[in-house]
């Protein structure tokens, strides 16, 4: 499969969770494993649908690795921020990257609400509704706008802050420079579907994405959970790096 085919594989998956979800009455817990919707159900459903079609192999937050033809594989998260989703906020996507055998190739994540789409591919850039996308120029965090997952005990030296509750969307933000930087305050507690595509959007782009203990974050089990941090410059990015590890351990998850 070439990439542009690729592409237009995750856009169909897209399309075909947007259309699942506005027929979705019930948005509430599904009661099968904590924190898990209804709306996580259906559009894990809708997207593998389209997936398995092309006989991809698919890693996905909701049903775990399911096996297809080739070496491609893609990460999916069905629906990000599916509390917002919940709650009627207007911040929550589908994500979507697809790994070969040298990583990261294509990615998708478009949020369901708004519509905007954000797309990469290994080395041509990353575009938002097919405008190209740049990050920030911010070097220091004293003056940085930075997007929060989790709660940090202390203040971490930054501008302004946000915790807006999708971290593939957060990530993009990242990535276009509506964010300068991104810092995940409850270790260890994202799976590679949470972060994947924002993170390759982001480096398509341009900007920096790590782990906090500098651990690979291309990671193909659904069990390993990583820290990502995220700036539009390195500056930026060693110095978020630099903060948060100053509250180590005492950091956590609202």
């Amino acid at each position: 499969m070439d990439d542009v085919f690729l592409t237009s594989v995750l856009n169909q998956a897209a399309m075909a969770v947007k259309e699942a979800l506005s027929k979705l009455d019930d948005w509430s817990l599904a009661g099968t494993k904590p924190g898990q919707y209804r709306s996580d159900l259906v559009a894990d459903a809708a997207a593998l649908e389209v997936l398995k079609a092309e006989n991809l192999a698919v890693l996905s937050e909701e049903t775990g690795m399911s096996e297809g033809e080739g070496d491609l594989l893609v990460v999916l998260d069905p629906l990000d921020g599916s509390t917002n989703a919940f709650r009627g906020l207007p911040w929550f996507a589908v994500s979507m990257c697809v790994l070969d055998s040298k990583g990261p190739r294509v990615g998708l994540v478009y949020n369901i609400a708004t519509g905007r789409r954000f797309e990469a591919v290994k080395g041509k850039g990353a575009y938002k509704d097919g405008v190209l996308i740049k990050p920030s120029h911010t070097t220091s965090l004293r003056s940085a706008f930075i997007g929060v997952s989790g709660y940090p005990p202390a203040y971490l030296g930054w501008k302004q802050y946000r915790a807006l509750g999708s971290a593939a969307l957060d990530l993009c933000c990242v990535a276009e420079g509506s964010l300068d930087g991104y810092i995940d305050c409850s270790f260890d507690a994202h799976g590679v579907w949470d972060y994947l595509g924002g993170m390759f959007v982001c480096q398509e782009a341009g900007a920096s994405v790590e782990d906090l203990k500098r651990r690979e974050l291309v990671v193909k089990d659904v069990d390993i959970r990583r820290t990502p941090i995220a700036g539009g410059t390195p500056e930026l990015l060693a110095e978020l790096r630099g903060s948060l590890n100053s509250c180590g351990s005492s950091c956590s998850s609202p």
